[in-house]
């Protein structure tokens, strides 16, 4: 079987994922020591963080499994931005709509696990 080529959309979306995840799980882990926080509250936000990581190295692999948590990631985000201000929300909520419409466009799906093509 040959794999269809990664959309450069795709790969993009993926390192920014990774990015943001490394990033935020670095900065929220450092608070957390600085404050010798304890709780779930803390824990979650790792986890959060490490699902974003972990979002963007399966979609760089091909998984299907990983565009629909990462759309799910940055639907948990226009959730939880909901609380806040208006303009948080505003921006989550076209976030997801545009990593949605990367991550489903026909491209995208056949990377993702569509249809392969055989060699001859």
């Amino acid at each position: 079987m040959i794999a269809n080529k990664r959309p450069l959309s795709v790969t993009i979306l993926a390192w920014v994922y990774i990015a943001m995840g490394t990033v935020g799980f670095v900065y929220h882990f450092r608070e957390f020591l600085a404050r010798n926080a304890s709780g779930y509250d803390a824990v979650l936000i790792e986890v959060v963080r490490l699902l974003a990581i972990l979002c963007g190295v399966f979609m760089l692999r091909g998984q299907n499994w990983a565009r629909w948590l990462a759309v799910a990631w940055i639907a948990f985000h226009v959730i939880v931005s909901a609380f806040h201000s208006v303009n948080e929300f505003a921006v989550h909520l076209l976030f997801c709509a545009m990593i949605a419409w990367i991550v489903f466009r026909p491209d995208a799906g056949r990377y993702f696990g569509g249809a392969r093509t055989e060699a001859a």
